[in-house]
């Protein structure tokens, strides 16, 4: 949490240097993550989360912007037993690169690849999880204001998330963001 609120208050300081470039801004985001595991052998609930982290919009062209993030975003599913609940959160540091196609002033699409690096494992089911998880990203959002947004993105897990399990993750977000 410390090393989040240095890298906070590091980028609003440059943001404040380059804030003469206006086609990069800086900010930053949070919202809920609606998670489950897909190609699961047994059935699976979805669980409800958290990420967080910094970005930077890189504007491009009037429409196109490039938006690299670091989020910690925490992930996984629920399933019953004949004898218990298993709740299995994974907790990663995911790196998304989006293309943002503005189509109006407030309204934007989003997609690109993403990178996750697995940092936790709560109630492991699996014995060997893979430590890199790769996915993509497809959203929509709106501009509330000139600074303020709210967007919705699915991430679909192309790689599976441990070696003994054909599971991959699948992750609904809601985030709200501040540009500066």
């Amino acid at each position: 949490m410390k090393k989040l609120a240095f890298l906070v208050v590091t980028l609003l300081t440059i943001s404040q240097i380059t804030n003469a470039q206006s086609n990069i801004r800086f900010g930053v985001k949070a919202g809920l993550n609606y998670a489950n595991f897909t190609n699961t052998k047994v059935q699976t609930d979805a669980i409800t989360n958290y990420h967080a982290g910094i970005l930077v919009e890189i504007s491009l062209f009037d429409n196109l912007a490039i938006q690299p993030e670091l989020l910690y975003s925490t992930v996984g599913a629920s399933y019953d037993s004949a004898i218990t609940e298993f709740k299995n959160e994974l907790g990663y540091i995911s790196i998304p690169v989006v293309a943002k196609f503005n189509l109006s002033e407030s309204l934007f699409l989003e997609a690109g690849p993403q990178g996750s690096f697995l940092l936790s494992k709560k109630d492991e089911v699996f014995d060997d999880y893979n430590k890199v998880d790769f996915s993509v990203n497809a959203g929509v959002g709106i501009n509330l204001t000139k600074n303020l947004f709210a967007s919705a993105r699915y991430n679909v897990g192309v790689t599976e998330i441990a070696r003994d399990a054909d599971a991959k993750n699948s992750v609904f977000q809601l985030s709200v963001g501040l540009l500066f």
